[in-house]
């Protein structure tokens, strides 16, 4: 070995979701919004003065804090953007989690947890999930470094009551508490509110799901006006201009158009429960969802099985091989379209698998 790889920083990245180059398949695999953004958007782009690409953008990102603190009632000082909730999230570890004591989240989660914490060399400990994949709040009754959980949880979809959120909170005063809503708007109510109740809370959200902006990249965090003084201290000791120009216009135009917000959720609500009787007519099982996806395992066949005859036909879901839930899939609700052409494929292939009993067939193909 040479000498300087002594001093190169080892550590096992994360694994995102594949995206294909054909865009003539049915991708239900990392939870995008299968419609577009707000018109509003494209017009805000094509009224842009180009001239101003040769300018920095604004440091402080005035115009979508503005609109977000209008969006959401609250006040300025305590909202942070950043490129991405992982961006967002991945500076809340590096400005909150700085304890000798561990940070603790569920050991069925959002895998990046334990990814930035080996990046930024933060101690931490899983806790277990319930026989039903439910967050046991008593579990966070032990001394820690911090604490962070998804609500809804991914990849379950399983949303948490906020008595119990709160309840987790009340038992943690004395260190950082982060509750990443990246699904909240598919069916639950937000944590925002503890925000102003308890002055340890972070709460993060994100524009890829809800508002259709995956590729622009804008996460947001609600905290008190101290946490949010922090994390913006960090960052600007990292990189003062996180926020393109782009990004900053459309996420203002996507941020103001509450209407088309709110039925583009509902068409994701309305085929996510169709999906659900569609599922369990097919022999799945699942977490009752409140998330842009479904968790589901079937009856009989390995999901590993479905998951490679599925990529054959062209249909993209999501297989984790770990212990505990290496036979569910995790499939993004799509338009009806794509569903209709999921379902088709899910019935031939259990069809031809399956067996008299339940018993599994050799492969016919």
């Amino acid at each position: 070995m040479r000498n300087w790889e002594k001093y190169i920083r080892k550590v096992e990245p994360y694994v995102p979701g594949e995206q294909p180059k054909d865009v003539n398949v049915v991708k239900l695999n990392t939870n995008e919004n299968p419609y577009p953004p707000t018109p509003k958007a494209l017009e805000a782009v094509a009224a842009f003065d180009i001239d101003r690409l040769r300018l920095y953008p604004d440091p402080e990102a005035s115009v979508l804090i503005e609109a977000i603190s209008n969006r959401y009632n609250i006040n300025k000082n305590q909202i942070f953007v950043g490129v991405g909730s992982d961006d967002v999230i991945s500076m809340c570890f590096m400005t909150f989690f700085n304890s000798d004591k561990p940070v603790l989240f569920p050991d069925i989660s959002y895998s990046f947890y334990s990814v930035w914490a080996d990046v930024h060399k933060v101690k931490y400990e899983t806790v277990a999930l319930d026989e039903n994949f439910n967050i046991i709040p008593e579990t966070f009754y032990k001394e820690n470094g911090g604490i962070i959980f998804p609500n809804p949880n991914a990849p379950t979809a399983l949303y948490m009551e906020l008595d119990k959120v709160e309840d987790i909170i009340r038992h943690n005063q004395d260190s950082v508490v982060i509750i990443d809503e990246a699904y909240i708007d598919f069916g639950g109510k937000s944590a925002i509110d503890f925000v102003n109740k308890y002055d340890n809370v972070i709460v993060v959200q994100t524009y890829s799901k809800s508002r259709s902006m995956a590729g622009v990249r804008i996460g947001f965090a609600f905290g008190s006006p101290e946490l949010i003084k922090a994390l913006n201290d960090v960052k600007f000791s990292f990189n003062s201009y996180t926020m393109n120009a782009y990004s900053l216009i459309c996420g203002v135009a996507a941020m103001e158009d509450e209407d088309y917000f709110n039925a583009g959720v509902n068409k994701i609500i309305n085929t996510r429960e169709s999906a659900k009787s569609k599922l369990k007519e097919l022999g799945f099982s699942f977490p009752d969802s409140k998330a842009n996806f479904i968790f589901a395992k079937h009856e009989s066949v390995p999901a590993k099985v479905i998951f490679d005859k599925l990529k054959q036909r062209g249909i993209y879901v999501r297989y984790f091989n770990k212990e505990k839930i290496d036979n569910y899939l995790r499939i993004s609700i799509g338009t009806d379209e794509q569903m209709e052409k999921l379902y088709a494929a899910l019935k031939e292939i259990v069809k031809k698998i399956q067996c008299s009993g339940g018993r599994l067939c050799p492969p016919i193909w």
